[in-house]
């Protein structure tokens, strides 16, 4: 089955990583080679910092720009994973260095068929 894994950060977070980001980067690019060889690794990529959301009200779109000062964590990227179960997949979401600096959501993804 295939997860999605979205990597969340906040302020606090950011900072923590830029300050190891050796040790993280070295982190993620172990992980990566792992799921590569086992097959687990799909895809995955970074966010960009800035977005907009869009909300259409009675036929009227609204649009605002992002990231929200009010909002305590942004989605700052995600991967996709394929494995054999949720626990497999949250496993490798606890693995991954973000989620000691913030969270990490596990999503599995619906069937097409």
């Amino acid at each position: 089955m295939k997860y999605l894994l979205m990597i969340y950060t906040n302020p606090a977070a950011r900072a923590a990583i830029e300050a190891d980001s050796d040790q993280v980067m070295a982190e993620v690019d172990g992980l990566l080679k792992e799921m590569q060889e086992t097959g687990e690794w799909v895809s995955g990529m970074a966010l960009a910092d800035t977005f907009r959301t869009v909300r259409v009200r009675d036929g009227v779109p609204a649009v605002t720009d992002g990231p929200f000062m009010e909002a305590k964590e942004v989605l700052a990227g995600v991967c996709l994973i394929e494995c054999d179960s949720i626990e497999r997949a949250t496993e490798l979401a606890a693995r991954w260095p973000d989620a000691r600096y913030c969270a990490m959501e596990v999503r599995p993804l619906l069937d097409e068929a």
